[in-house]
């Protein structure tokens, strides 16, 4: 059988001659095959190195997120530390106002003080500072102080006591006091349910406290009268009055004019018929008689 050839001329040679070298067709299957089989290694192994190179690149670009979480860590973590250290300032500080106000120290933040604060000690501590701020900015304060001693009391105690009718209504001597005593009308016994506060005919009365009026008309032997809620059970009466400067239903602050003193309803003369009740008890206004406008006035620019 007859080969078959794949001649390749490569040159001449010194006579001029053209050299003819037969190659064996198979050799050009497996030198194509040999081809094939190369470029298909270069190829993967270029493509593994490709793949490599992005391997790298992500490995790059984590390590580098990783030191800059880790740096963003560590300035989270001294914000912390001084978070805690402002926190341990400000519960200290407000322990040490409390205590020298005389007021119950909270239990929250004597745990606090030791260190590893919750969020619960944070907040408590901020809410104190801003309350006793508060209280000091509003008067709260100095009517609490002035109105006797403030040992193991909180400020919801310093709210009620400045919400109590603390001021006089009218300055005046008292003419009648409370309880028991002779009725100047008919020499009887007869309960007292207040205190008489001698004043000059048409005197401004005002609000001892912060309060709503619940009442102002003509009522029997009291002749006009007011009546003021303070809250927490707490309200005031005002007899004998010769005019009214407020209405059923109007809010009213402390040191508002309410009224003017009088004479009418059951009266020997121009006073004041002042009464205090708890839950409508009628009790001795005498100890809420603690300041008047003037002074309430120093007291608080003081502050």
């Amino acid at each position: 059988m007859r080969k078959r050839y794949y001649i390749f001329f490569v040159s001449r040679d010194t006579e001029g001659q053209i050299r003819k070298i037969p190659v064996p067709m198979h050799y050009l299957y497996v030198f194509l095959a040999g081809s094939l089989i190369g470029m298909l290694t270069i190829t993967g192994i270029a493509g593994s190195y490709t793949r490599m190179l992005a391997k790298v690149a992500h490995f790059n670009q984590l390590r580098s997120e990783k030191e800059a979480l880790k740096t963003q860590y560590s300035q989270l973590e001294q914000v912390a530390q001084e978070k805690e250290i402002q926190v341990a300032s400000l519960g200290s500080l407000a322990t040490e106002v409390s205590t020298l106000y005389g007021l119950k120290a909270d239990p929250v933040m004597e745990t606090a003080l030791g260190g590893n604060f919750t969020n619960q000690q944070v907040s408590t501590s901020i809410d104190k500072l801003y309350e006793l701020r508060n209280s000091a900015l509003t008067g709260v304060t100095s009517i609490a102080l002035s109105s006797g001693p403030a040992v193991n009391l909180t400020t919801a105690d310093w709210r009620r006591l400045a919400s109590a009718p603390n001021l006089w209504p009218v300055q005046g001597m008292i003419t009648g006091s409370f309880g028991e005593r002779v009725d100047p009308f008919n020499g009887e016994g007869a309960f007292h349910s207040g205190v008489d506060i001698s004043s000059p005919y048409g005197n401004p009365v005002i609000a001892p406290a912060d309060g709503v009026v619940i009442l102002a008309e003509m009522m029997g032997g009291y002749g006009r009268i007011i009546q003021l809620d303070h809250g927490h059970g707490i309200s005031t009466r005002y007899g004998h009055l010769s005019g009214f400067a407020v209405a059923v239903g109007e809010r009213v602050q402390r040191g508002d004019v309410i009224g003017y003193v009088g004479a009418s309803g059951r009266s020997t003369g121009p006073h004041l018929h002042y009464e205090v009740r708890i839950f409508n008890t009628p009790v001795n206004p005498h100890k809420y008689l603690r300041t008047t406008l003037a002074q309430s006035v120093m007291l608080s620019a003081g502050s």
